[in-house]
């Protein structure tokens, strides 16, 4: 039975108790000095073995009937080691796709076919390395050899033994990689070429992910003048030549567009993160880069990308329009996260608008194409049920998804309709070719649908070594898979059909990308393989949706530590119904530049942004993690700022009425760019009758006098609230209290002066009568001249 082991174990790392030592050709176990047992850790190593070249990389029938490899080894370890020697050893040819990566965890036993241990060095002090090449036949009739003499893909390990200091001869290292033959040459003598096999090509169909981690800066409003600001000027050196990006899309231009027109085109299709275009087409003016990314609004310097951003996109409209183009979710937000959301906020359809819906706007806008409608490519490459509802809630669509993501009892069909979720259809891409592209680059990182026990720690291989894997991964469908893959039919030809899908932030070198790339030119030109365009692919999984037959999702473990945290997306349901609300409420005016929407579609944006896939399933998640979460409170704070920003001022002290009647005078201030209509919501006690003044427009940073018809039926000191609300009735700014005071006794006051007035009139009026008639007046009596 073949023993599977953790990448670590496999190179079963010498002890201080326990080594191998070699005795006539038998593996036994033999003591160290007497020293005592250590565990299985880094301080346990000796040596360290780096794949630098592989020749060939590919064999052909061209090639030289040997495979060379060099490399370096260096001593890792607290001792000496003598005696260093190197072999390479052959495990049997992949006949199953799940092996193009179990066979990479296999234990050197596994690989049974060997040649002989030659020497590199006979002492290797510690931190001293030394290169090594050697040589084996691809196949011999005579001497040892590889004993490959049929097409097809196989796993080749580099053994290394030697002998530490105070210890025995010892197993130290190996490294492990897959070598793609697509033709046996013939060695000049006795055996004659292998030619490929004849069966049908197979259909292959390739995404080329364009896309990056979040840039912009998190709680930004948009705006008309101000530039953007990027949390760091990584995207600079990516787009510049010999940059991540510009490579990717240098490896499309060498085999599609105008001037390199092929085949191999009709098979690729660019699949592009609107939230990458966005960035870069913002990047084509000034940018900041803000000092820190925590304080987005705090010191910046000017960014030094604007010549790179203008170049490549320039480039890549250029590339877009003559190919396939689709895009992917925006900011390669977490299709299950964005499902929580709507299920617990009932601002969850304007998150998923932005997120499925827009991005293919998005694209088509800024390239000045038209981009396939209708599929979605989640950055996971698997889903729930409840996502899957999601995706098809406003119509058929199509998700592409990997092979494991699917529970089937047999071999999962290139194209199935999904159990369970009306209108939604699959196209599945090869889960082991996906795990061995994704580990290509400065960047490797395993995705989510990998097994147990096709993990391993990918930082143990050298780039070489991962190249070769994802080389063997692509060539193997053409000369091994047709009974794995699901069957097309083409030019009467049953063909087998693959979808290669690498991770969508994707990181090989421009050389990498190239030569994955003429590696499928080769196959095609070789017969071997067709192109097979991705609409016809989308096509043939649309065409499942009234299939008797469904698959249901599987949904790994793994998935849910690499998704989006509880509380990222926590604050994502908390903030996102307070945008719609505050959206609601702003004002359209036809005149102004900076509409509702532009102005908070990049808070929007960014809790989207925070809850990415990108970057959580490479070697330091918890960054990921520490970045999601700064910039989901970036946005929590913005949005606080904004309910802040439109408030009732206080007028302070005591507000006094001259009447009963009169009315409050308050004013309303808008600190935000855009009108706003409000409310003014009031907290009055029964004395007093408040009349409701209706919504009420407050103009772009400005402020309003609001006239509040007021009654009031006592003359005692009254305490008030005022606050600003949104029409839906969302609380804005601080509330303010008034202390008000008025004359309540205004109506018996004017009665009793009237009444006073009147009567004074009536006396003045009955003396003068008394002096008209000649008569003394009564009031005189007893009044004497003196």
């Amino acid at each position: 039975m073949t023993l599977l082991m953790h990448r670590t174990g496999a190179a079963v790392l010498v002890v201080l108790a326990l080594v191998f030592a070699t005795i006539g050709g038998t593996v036994v176990l033999t003591t160290i000095g007497g020293a005592a047992a250590h565990a299985d850790t880094d301080s346990s190593r000796f040596l360290e073995l780096h794949i630098d070249d592989v020749t060939p990389s590919i064999v052909t029938d061209g090639s030289e009937p040997v495979v060379a490899v060099s490399g370096t080894v260096r001593n890792i370890g607290d001792r000496d080691v003598s005696d260093v020697s190197v072999r390479l050893q052959r495990a049997p040819m992949v006949t199953d796709t799940t092996e193009l990566r179990t066979t990479l965890t296999l234990d050197q036993g596994g690989y049974d076919t060997v040649g002989e241990f030659e020497s590199i060095v006979d002492l290797l002090e510690q931190g001293d390395e030394e290169h090594f090449s050697l040589e084996m036949p691809l196949r011999s009739a005579t001497g040892l050899s590889l004993g490959i003499d049929t097409p097809g893909v196989y796993p080749l390990l580099v053994n290394i033994n030697g002998t530490p200091e105070y210890g025995g001869e010892a197993r130290l290292d190996d490294a492990r990689f897959l070598l793609p033959v697509l033709a046996v040459p013939g060695d000049g003598k006795d055996l004659p070429p292998v030619a490929p096999p004849q069966g049908g090509p197979a259909a292959v169909t390739m995404l080329w992910p364009l896309a990056d981690e979040p840039r912009l800066a998190a709680g930004v409003a948009g705006s008309v003048n101000e530039p953007v600001r990027l949390v760091d000027d990584e995207l600079a050196t990516s787009l510049a030549p010999g940059g991540r990006l510009d490579g990717l899309l240098a490896a499309v231009e060498s085999v599609a567009g105008d001037e390199n027109p092929g085949r191999l085109a009709g098979a690729l299709c660019l699949a592009i993160d609107p939230d990458l275009l966005v960035t870069v087409a913002n990047m084509t003016r000034d940018y900041l880069v803000v000092d820190d990314p925590a304080d987005p609004l705090g010191d910046a310097s000017e960014g030094e990308g604007t010549e790179a951003a203008v170049a490549w996109l320039g480039r890549l409209r250029t590339v877009a329009s003559s190919m396939c183009t689709v895009a992917v979710p925006f900011a390669q937000v977490d299709p299950v996260a964005l499902a929580d959301v709507a299920e617990s906020s009932p601002a969850g359809a304007s998150l998923t608008a932005a997120a499925l819906t827009a991005p293919a706007d998005l694209v088509d806008n800024i390239l000045g194409v038209t981009s396939m409608r209708d599929v979605v490519w989640p950055d996971s490459g698997v889903l729930t049920e409840k996502a899957g509802l999601l995706l098809a809630q406003d119509g058929p669509v199509t998700t592409l998804l990997a092979d494991s993501a699917v529970d089937t009892s047999t071999t999962a069909p290139s194209a199935t309709r999904v159990s369970g979720v009306d209108g939604l259809t699959a196209a599945l891409f090869d889960s082991s070719a996906a795990a061995a592209l994704a580990a290509v680059g400065h960047n490797p990182s395993t995705p989510s649908f990998v097994p147990e026990s096709a993990r391993y720690e990918l930082g143990e291989d050298s780039a070489t070594a991962r190249l070769q894997d994802a080389l063997g991964a692509l060539a193997w469908p053409a000369l091994g898979g047709s009974a794995t893959y699901g069957s097309e039919e083409a030019g009467g030809t049953a063909n087998s059909s693959v979808l290669f899908a690498p991770a969508q932030t994707w990181a090989p070198s421009e050389d990498e990308a190239t030569d994955m790339l003429s590696l499928l030119e080769t196959l095609i030109r070789a017969g071997l393989a067709v192109p097979r365009p991705f609409e016809q692919v989308v096509g043939s999984a649309a065409a499942t949706a009234n299939a008797p037959d469904t698959v249901l999702l599987s949904y790994p473990e793994q998935a849910i530590v690499d998704g989006a945290s509880d509380v990222v997306v926590g604050h994502a349901a908390e903030q996102a119904p307070r945008l719609d609300a505050l959206q609601l409420a702003l004002v359209e005016d036809p005149q102004a530049q900076l509409t509702p929407q532009r102005f908070l579609a990049p808070l929007r944006e960014d809790l989207l942004r925070s809850m990415s896939l990108a970057g959580r399933r490479g070697p330091d998640p918890g960054a990921a993690e520490h970045t999601a979460y700064t910039r989901s409170t970036a946005v929590n704070d913005a949005v606080d700022r904004m309910f802040e920003g439109v408030t009732v001022l206080s007028p302070g002290g005591v507000y006094t009425l001259t009447s009963e009647q009169s009315p409050l005078v308050l004013v309303a201030r808008n600190d935000l760019p855009v009108g706003i209509t409000v409310r003014l919501h009031v907290d009055a006690p029964p004395e007093m009758e408040i009349t409701d003044i209706g919504p009420t427009q407050l103009p772009p940073r400005g402020s309003r006098t609001l006239t509040v018809p007021t009654q009031i039926s006592d003359s005692r000191k009254l305490g008030v609230e005022f606050a600003l609300t949104t029409e839906s009735g969302l609380s804005l700014g601080t509330p303010t209290s008034v202390t008000v005071r008025s004359n309540a006794y205004g109506q018996i006051l004017a009665i009793v002066t009237g009444c006073a007035g009147a009567l004074l009139l009536f006396l003045a009026g009955r003396r003068l009568l008394h002096r008209f008639r000649g008569e003394p007046d009564p009031a005189d009596e007893g009044y004497e001249k003196p």
